[in-house]
């Protein structure tokens, strides 16, 4: 499972974006996020990597 956040940072010339990702563990089965900023061309692989 994967959410995209609605966030978007701007810092000077550049624009970022900052993804969550939720990962189910597969030893205890909990859900944990992940959250990295990045460009907003890079989001989509970021989502679809497990």
């Amino acid at each position: 499972m994967a959410k995209k956040s609605v966030a978007s940072l701007q810092t000077g010339a550049k624009r970022l974006t900052k993804a969550i990702k939720m990962v189910k563990s597969p030893k205890t089965g909990a859900y944990t996020f992940v959250e990295a900023i990045m460009d907003p061309k890079q989001v989509n692989d970021f989502i679809a990597k497990n």
